[in-house]
């Protein structure tokens, strides 16, 4: 009986673990690396748009 109240709270503590922790922590980086992306290719586009207009 012990042994069946034991895997039924490692699995509860398994299945918050992946959406309590590990599914936000994805989604923050996801949205840090989206955000580098965006300025990233903001840059490259201001150095274009100025490279070509100062020739």
């Amino acid at each position: 009986m012990a042994r069946i109240v034991l895997s039924v709270l490692g699995v509860l503590l398994a299945i918050y673990v992946v959406f309590g922790l590990l599914i936000p922590a994805l989604f923050g980086i996801f949205k840090v690396l989206l955000i580098i992306a965006v300025i990233a290719f903001v840059a490259v586009a201001a150095v274009t748009v100025l490279g070509k207009l100062s020739k």
